[in-house]
């Protein structure tokens, strides 16, 4: 299928700007640059989402005596007690990327599920290299279960999600929880993956058919993964490549979704694959004609209105047999 013909115009700007020397591709900028321009992306890219929803900050502790903000966004359907949670990582490589550059997002999972959504700030990379991302994501879980019943959230009941490398850090975090590793305790009972990094360890066919031209480009994500590792063993890491950790069998179920034009889009399928032959439920879904981060991509796309909605009807049909 071609690209979204939306998307399309879109990517068509991008280039334009580069060729009049507007932009530069983000593996030719500064970090602190990086971080601004991706930022400053998510006004384009969805100027208007929700405005009703309730968003409350706060800062959880980290193992090493910090701590990391985060928001806990509510919308108006989310009951005020024993509101199932959605604990939701942001994209960007382990690099760039923050809560505002994802507030969106969190606004629109809130408003179409009915779920509350507890969004941490893990930190990043150059200056918090691997593993404080994973153990920053895991602090934020048993943070979330400690600290639910106060906050009016059933923790018993909490979806682990992610876009991208935010998306990676929810699939570590259900890995580590099904074989209760770090203390996990609670179980998450299903994961949202958009777009997932699950092998950086190799490059599949999908970089050589979307590696440049298509939003995401695989020197940026060799950029990222320069900042983010301090060397080439720690690939082999199931932390950092979870497609290569076997993968327990009572994981939670899985909804992967990835984008077409994507160069991420084979390991995307092949973690699917392992899921799915490890006896995992796993609902797959391909967004045709769409590029990597389609999630934040509302304003440019009716498509990624649509998946919102699909997201929500996953999980209502997750939890459908709880009430029978």
């Amino acid at each position: 299928m071609p690209l979204h013909p939306d998307v399309e115009a879109f990517l068509e700007l991008v280039t334009l700007g580069r060729e009049v020397g507007l932009h530069q591709p983000m593996h030719e900028l500064e970090v602190a640059q990086a971080r601004s321009e991706f930022e400053a992306s998510a006004g384009v890219l969805d100027p208007d989402p929700p405005r009703d929803t309730a968003v409350v900050r706060t800062v959880i502790p980290t193992r090493d005596g910090n701590g990391i903000e985060a928001r806990l966004y509510r919308a108006p359907q989310c009951p005020g007690a024993g509101c199932p949670v959605i604990l939701y990582f942001h994209g960007g490589g382990f690099v760039v990327g923050s809560l505002d550059s994802h507030d969106s997002v969190c606004r629109r999972l809130s408003a179409a599920t009915g779920h509350a959504v507890l969004a941490p700030a893990y930190r990043l990379a150059p200056e918090h290299r691997f593993p404080t991302a994973t153990h920053d994501s895991v602090d934020a879980a048993l943070w979330l279960s400690a600290n639910a019943q106060a906050l009016g959230l059933d923790a018993t009941h909490m979806v682990v999600a992610g876009d991208s490398a935010g998306a990676t850090l929810a699939t570590v975090l259900a890995q580590l929880a099904a074989v209760g590793e770090e203390g996990l305790s609670v179980q998450p009972v299903a994961q949202l993956l958009f777009y997932p990094v699950t092998d950086v360890s190799r490059k599949r066919d999908s970089h050589q058919r979307y590696g440049q031209g298509f939003l995401l480009e695989t020197a940026t994500l060799d950029w990222f993964y320069q900042h983010y590792l301090d060397n080439v063993a720690q690939r082999q890491d199931a932390r950092v490549s979870p497609l290569l950790r076997t993968v327990p069998a009572d994981l939670a179920p899985a909804y992967v979704n990835i984008a077409e034009f994507d160069p991420l889009a084979d390991e995307g399928l092949a973690y699917a694959e392992a899921l799915k032959a490890s006896g995992v439920q796993v609902t797959l879904k391909v967004e045709q004609g769409a590029t990597h981060d389609f999630l934040r991509m509302t304003g440019i796309s009716s498509q990624s209105t649509q998946v919102y909605a699909a997201v929500a009807q996953w999980l209502e049909e997750q939890s459908a047999p709880e009430r029978r």
